[in-house]
């Protein structure tokens, strides 16, 4: 039975969805500081004072697709730039210099310029610097993730972007995404041919927010009990800025924020909660405290930006808040009495 499946047959009367309804409910939100403590509590019982520290690196962003509010979608006019092996490993080399041992690459969802020989190469040059690579690409075909996972690709981001159907097919007037239920599905995918970790999202500003963490809730606990040897996290980002003129179609507040990831955590109390560096440095120093347990540090959203110069700033897919380094972030947990982790995992099928 699929994701979709298995909301369509819930009952209107299931406990677990009308919990996690009861927790992302406006009523709930005069009760965000009672909320807030046993967030915490939970958090520290399962996670510890750990906070998982990573960065993204992307390879590519060329596009196929046409979604309405993504700097990168093909009809767009910005530069376009696919990184060499060469220059993979120059990324690497420097990210590796900082003591990230965990990365996560992207590209544009283009398989004609991003194909998974392409993706396979890399990961094989990334594997003498990492002991745990990510990707947030393209949905693959059972083949693609099992290829990939064969060459050292222990985990898998990727966002539904906006789970109500009707938006989504809005929102995606072409290209390979359009087709929801390909993308829907791709986790489950993922997890069938043993990836260890698993990352879901949708993008906060497509949809009325509380829907939308409704059903990333009953998502990421579908997969968590069918895949109960996979390891379950949800991002939860909002919308931001690229240049274009599209703008968010819900607003999504630091307050709304904040109760969603509570809501999250207190309904799945063993997933892990990402927060990226969409989020400017206050507001994440103050959320280290409320459930998550993952943080992105010195970002770039452009091709080869850690080492690239000049015309690396024409391919920034959007502008990030936290720009911090390493060292930084580092710091900013230890004065707030959270350990930092670096690395956490070793991939011995490499």
């Amino acid at each position: 039975m699929s994701f979709l499946e298995y909301c369509k047959n819930l009952p209107e009367s299931d406990p677990d969805a009308n919990r996690l309804r009861m927790l992302l409910s406006p009523k709930t939100d005069e009760n965000l500081e009672e909320m807030a403590r046993t967030a915490r509590e939970i958090t520290l019982r399962n996670f510890g004072r750990t906070i998982q520290l990573y960065t993204p690196m992307y390879l590519s962003n060329y596009c196929e697709n046409e979604c309405v509010y993504c700097g990168f979608r093909s009809g767009v006019k910005v530069k376009r730039s696919k990184l060499s092996l060469e220059e993979v490993e120059k990324e690497a080399q420097y990210i590796s210099s900082t003591g990230l041992k965990h990365i996560l690459i992207l590209t544009g969802e283009s398989e004609k310029h991003s194909p998974v020989s392409y993706l396979e190469d890399c990961v094989k040059v990334l594997n003498k610097y990492f002991c745990s690579i990510a990707i947030e690409v393209y949905p693959l075909t059972d083949e693609g993730y099992r290829t990939l996972i064969n060459a050292g690709v222990d985990g898998l981001t990727l966002y539904q972007e906006v789970y109500d159907q009707h938006i989504y097919s809005d929102l995606h007037p072409a290209g390979p995404k359009r087709d929801y239920l390909f993308r829907l599905n791709a986790p489950e995918r993922a997890a069938e041919q043993g990836i260890r970790t698993l990352n879901i999202g949708a993008l906060l500003g497509l949809a009325e927010w509380r829907e939308e963490m409704f059903f990333t809730g009953l998502h990421a606990k579908y997969l968590q009990d069918r895949y109960p040897e996979v390891e379950m996290s949800i991002s939860v980002p909002r919308m931001k800025p690229f240049g274009g003129d599209f703008k968010p179609l819900c607003e999504v507040s630091d307050r709304d924020l904040v109760h969603a990831i509570l809501a999250l955590r207190i309904y799945l109390p063993r997933v892990g909660i990402t927060l990226s560096t969409r989020e400017d440095s206050l507001l994440r120093n103050n959320l280290v405290h409320l459930g998550v347990t993952k943080m992105s540090a010195d970002t770039t959203t452009a091709v080869g930006g850690h080492t690239a110069t000049g015309e690396a700033s024409e391919t920034v897919q959007f502008g990030i808040s936290d720009d911090r380094s390493v060292d930084e972030v580092k710091a900013m947990l230890r004065e707030s009495g959270f350990q930092p982790v670096l690395k956490d995992w070793i991939n011995t099928s490499k």
